[in-house]
């Protein structure tokens, strides 16, 4: 296990580097353990997006091609907004790292509130054409 993510964590830069051409969506879950709802996130790489009070931005999304072992990775930063003078609102960040799709504990954001993990990464173009043949 330990050589398999040794081995993840230096191709990941060479997957990064590759992916560059198209627009990388990570593909998150959150929990809001106050109200015990799940759901199920796009993320685009560069852009932040609300959780809650959280505001996460992906900075890279990864993912191993279809012939080697499944993985998914994603670096986030995670910033937490709370309440400041004169009901301005802070940001302060409270994770920053990667998070891997296979292990989520490894690398896991800890919050009283809030959980995110990490379900996959796909490309702008793979996640227009599911979300048109969905049916809401």
């Amino acid at each position: 296990m330990r050589g398999a993510l040794l081995l993840a964590l230096m191709t990941l830069p060479m997957l990064a580097s590759a992916a560059r051409a198209e627009t990388v969506v990570a593909v998150l879950q959150g929990l809001d353990k106050t109200t015990a709802r799940v759901s199920t996130f796009d993320a685009p790489v560069g852009q932040p997006v609300r959780f809650g009070r959280l505001v996460i931005t992906a900075r890279a999304c990864v993912k191993h091609p279809p012939e080697e072992e499944p993985e998914s990775a994603a670096f986030l930063q995670i910033d937490e907004l709370r309440q400041g003078e004169r009901n301005a609102e802070i940001a302060q960040r409270i994770f920053s790292g990667w998070m891997f799709a296979s292990s989520p504990a490894l690398s896991a954001l800890e919050n009283p509130i809030y959980d995110v993990s990490v379900l996959d990464c796909k490309s702008d173009s793979t996640a227009a054409a599911e979300s048109g043949s969905v049916g809401k």
